[in-house]
């Protein structure tokens, strides 16, 4: 850590001789399932606006050919002037109150709050219905399973016709800071599933959920996909950020197409290494999926017996993400 401290590396061009060591016994020890790599960035918005940069030039390099396919000279010079096809065409598609930074992309796929947009230019990049669903749940089963259907359908209609396709489905688990809104695993099934038939990225954006708290160190666990998500982004609790994958055609094929100056922090990625060891020493996720349980038992009597006071109670099995 004094190393760290004293000499931050410029990780793209000179990692330190120990790198390699410190993700494999941190970050890399709790890495998502079915995902062994990583890329680690800054800051949440950072993680999340390289996860989009992975997804257009795998995408690119899909439609070209293969990675040992060169880039034209239209394609090198139209890039330079913002036009296509050296910068294609291409989106990502988020949901309505979601939030996913505050970076260009990152910026244009938040749906949250005005604030965070307004004034800022951005992308035309599609934003489909998150699930509205009714509480208690057991009592709307049918309804909201006609809602995350009608949601899906919409999802799927807006990744065949939006002019400028997707290349990835970037969603939260759990829509944090756009409301606490929450949908079931099977819409998240359904997701993957959509994304899959057409060919298109899926990314879990666990900056706000990850790291425990919804009784799982990542919320999208609970969902027990059969096939995992293609890249899973975390910051905020990690101390340290960036996102995870498994496909290796997720690496970009050319030196400084994922790049700049810091590419992450030693010192962080040593910090969430230790935050690591003591959630393990001292089962903080098991513990926060018991106090979770008793937590929302309890808030539950109190919604029966004041229902104009507490409404909505919502997160039932996730540890203690209840609102």
């Amino acid at each position: 850590m004094a190393s760290a401290l004293v000499n931050r590396p410029a990780l793209g061009s000179f990692p330190q001789h120990d790198w390699a060591q410190i993700l494999k016994s941190g970050i890399l020890r709790v890495a998502p399932k079915g995902m062994d790599q990583v890329f680690t960035s800054t800051t949440g918005s950072d993680a999340v606006e390289t996860a989009y940069k992975a997804a257009f030039i795998w995408r690119r390099r899909q439609e070209r050919g293969g990675p040992d396919v060169d880039f034209t000279p239209e394609e090198m010079s139209s890039a330079m002037n913002n036009q296509t096809p050296g910068s294609p065409a291409l989106s990502i598609l988020s949901f309505t109150s979601a939030f996913h930074g505050r970076l260009f992309g990152s910026l244009s796929t938040t749906r949250s709050k005005a604030i965070h947009k307004v004034d800022i230019p951005a992308f035309n990049w599609p934003q489909a219905p998150f699930p509205a669903l009714k509480y208690p749940l057991e009592d709307h089963v049918e309804e909201n399973a006609k809602e995350e259907q009608r949601c899906l359908e919409e999802t799927e209609r807006l990744i065949k016709e939006w002019p400028l396709p997707p290349a990835a489905v970037v969603v939260e688990p759990i829509q944090s800071e756009g409301g606490d809104n929450h949908a079931s695993p099977a819409f998240f099934h359904g997701l993957r599933e959509i994304t899959k038939k057409h060919g298109v990225l899926f990314i879990v954006d666990e900056v706000q959920t990850g790291i425990g708290a919804t009784g799982k160190f990542w919320a999208h666990e609970h969902w027990d996909l059969v096939e995992p998500p293609d890249m899973v982004t975390f910051s905020k609790k990690a101390q340290a950020a960036g996102f995870y994958y498994g496909n290796p055609e997720l690496r970009p094929n050319r030196p400084f197409r994922q790049f700049n100056t810091w590419m992450g922090d030693p010192a962080r990625a040593i910090l969430f290494r230790a935050i690591i060891q003591e959630i393990e020493r001292l089962n903080l996720v098991e513990n926060t999926a018991k106090v979770g349980e008793y937590l929302y038992g309890r808030l539950e009597k109190m919604a029966e017996r004041y229902p104009d006071e507490m409404q909505r109670l919502r997160g039932k099995g996730m540890g203690t993400f209840i609102a």
